[in-house]
């Protein structure tokens, strides 16, 4: 059996470099038990309880790799004890909203960006830079990551995992039904209506209780020139009901209209979007690298691809990019950071989810790492993962900055999805669907 190393360079995936040492010797450091100073020496036996909140429901099941990390570090930290917790995204942020107003959030949690960094000026954050700093763990983390994280010089939140994005391809299927692996939008439109005659699902994605399941086409916004467009769209000197977007949501509906999606994407979940993927009833799925797991234990895992998209003739700007950045961010709450018996457990905890071990365990449960730890990724046994990280470090590619509905409100995120589902299936018009977003950003501004 075969091991690859995976090296993570600053902007790609599968290059990195190990640890310095000044990391090693403030893991080493932090792994010993120690008495923060002006605070109480803790008593003999005593544990320190941290509280984790994320944007799952049931953690364990839905996120392996978070979990599996908590474990590993209750068991080489038994002073402290992680409490973990989490909700759908949509209540998970609203319950974030009403603690920040109370002083009650979490000691570290999930949340969006632009949440974190309303969180921020409202004093509701710890400045992570100087913790950061001390652990090592800043010149560990990817230049883009830091400058992401970062407003009026405060680091205020750290990656919670990598957002590689795109559509899982089984290639057996385009093989049997005489196709080729797609590279532009029409070349996807011709796969859609083959198999659509066939009676096959080309893309499948689930919009009941998961309507943000739509990453592969949040990709296609920056295919259509979100990135220099979104100053302007959050000032409201552009409107999201723009000529570009505008031909973006007209591709939509075209693939629609050709049959790609499946009959029932209106009430199916994320979840049975992805069994229906690994039963073989569809030949792509809308996802990322955390689907790896689950599609590497399938039937369809020795005929797995993984492809950036489709590239646009009348597209804006650079259309050779994957969506190839850190999710949404893990911050701490200032309130924590003020108790010092607190902040020392959360720099333990921080110091092994980014150290050498919390990163294996990442990749070791299907996730690429988030910082310049030299990943080993066994050939075999992770087959799946390895082509999704050999598609973002393919020559010539590149990633956006961040995920297009990371940048803005949860509101206008919401929007979002809705007017791509909605066109989806073929509840909205192109253009009631960039109006429903222009909408939210206006009630936003």
């Amino acid at each position: 059996m075969r091991s690859l190393i995976l090296r993570r360079p600053l902007k790609q995936l599968l290059a990195a470099v190990a640890l310095t040492t000044s990391t090693a010797l403030a893991l080493s450091a932090c792994a010993a038990p120690s008495t923060p100073s002006g605070s109480a020496p803790a008593s003999a036996g005593a544990k320190t309880e941290i509280t984790l909140s994320m944007q799952n429901p049931d953690v364990k099941t839905a996120d392996p790799a978070t979990w599996a990390i908590v474990q590993a570090f209750e068991a080489a930290n038994p002073d402290v004890t992680v409490t973990v917790s989490g909700e759908a995204v949509a209540e998970h942020l609203q319950k974030l909203s009403i603690a920040a107003q109370s002083d009650t959030l979490p000691d570290i949690f999930w949340v969006y960006k632009a949440n974190a960094e309303e969180m921020l000026q409202a004093g509701k954050l710890l400045d992570l830079k100087p913790v950061l700093d001390e652990l090592g763990i800043t010149s560990e983390l990817p230049t883009s990551t830091v400058e992401n994280f970062t407003s009026d010089g405060k680091i205020y939140g750290v990656p919670y995992q990598e957002l590689l994005t795109g559509l899982w391809v089984n290639k057996k299927i385009l093989t049997d039904n005489g196709l080729q692996m797609p590279t532009t939008f029409d070349d996807l439109v011709n796969v859609a209506k083959t198999l659509h005659a066939k009676g096959i699902t080309t893309i499948s994605n689930g919009a009941n209780q998961s309507a943000f399941s739509v990453w592969s086409f949040l990709v296609w916004l920056d295919r259509f020139g979100y990135e220099d467009k979104l100053s302007g769209l959050l000032d409201g000197s552009i409107s999201y009901n723009n000529a570009d977007f505008q031909r973006m949501y007209e591709h939509i509906a075209q693939l629609r209209d050709a049959g790609a999606f499946s009959s029932n994407v209106s009430t199916q979940t994320y979840q049975q979007a992805v069994s229906q993927f690994t039963n073989g009833k569809a030949a792509m799925l809308d996802a990322g690298v955390w689907a790896s797991s689950a599609i590497q234990e399938s039937k369809v895992a020795p005929n797995i691809g993984f492809w950036q998209g489709a590239q646009f003739s009348d597209g804006v700007g650079n259309q050779n990019i994957i969506m190839d950045v850190a999710s949404a961010p893990l911050v701490v709450s200032a309130k924590s950071g003020a108790d010092p018996t607190k902040l020392a457990a959360i720099k333990k905890f921080l110091a092994f989810y980014y150290g050498e071990k919390g990163q294996q365990i990442l990749v070791d449960n299907g996730q690429p790492p988030v910082t310049n730890y030299q990943a080993t990724v066994d050939e075999t046994t992770q087959s799946v993962l390895k082509v999704a990280l050999e598609a973002a470090s393919a020559e010539g590619v590149s990633s956006p900055k961040s995920q297009p509905d990371l940048l803005v409100s949860t509101q206008v995120a919401n929007a979002m999805y809705d007017s791509i589902y909605g066109v989806i299936q073929n509840q909205l018009e192109p253009k009631a669907a960039l109006d429903l977003v222009q909408k939210a950003l206006d009630e936003n501004r």
